[in-house]
């Protein structure tokens, strides 16, 4: 191979090694809100078996671990149960969604999830969450939709 040719080559398999991070980054950022729509907006429950890890680590104080935590939890929501997606963020292995869950109490709640993605599956869950308020001292919603 001549040195242009190797120097092209050396270019290119450099550029792919810089752009292999972001494009999991999205792959994963893709997989998640897809893996979320499926369960959490169209109440597919067969969801959690295409999309998360059996032996899936929940950090809820509230839920135990394990994937069929979650198949129960979603075979028994409320009638009235939503969920809208709002901004969504990617780094690494880790996508978090900013979401709004209608039907679990008597208001909404504004619930930041945070999941880790590890061989193609969803492997580990942390949230954190209030009750939305709509007067904000600010006059800015605690919620948008996702556009």
């Amino acid at each position: 191979m001549s040195h242009a040719k190797n120097t092209v080559f050396a270019f290119a398999l450099a550029i792919s090694a810089l752009a292999a991070p972001a494009l999991a980054q999205e792959s994963n950022k893709d997989f998640v809100v897809q893996a979320v729509t499926e369960l959490f907006i169209d109440g597919d429950i067969t969801a959690v078996d295409r999309y998360w890890a059996e032996d899936y680590i929940q950090r809820n104080p509230m839920f135990p671990s394990g994937s069929a935590v979650i198949r129960e939890a979603f075979a028994t929501l409320p009638p009235g149960f939503k969920y809208e997606i709002g901004m969504v963020i990617a780094e690494g292995d880790l996508v978090a969604i900013h979401g709004r869950y209608t039907g679990f109490g008597p208001k909404p709640l504004i619930v930041v999830d945070i999941f880790r993605v590890e061989s193609g599956k969803i492997a580990e869950h942390w949230d954190v969450g209030q009750e939305e308020v709509l007067e904000t001292a600010s006059g800015n919603p605690m919620f948008e939709p996702m556009q």
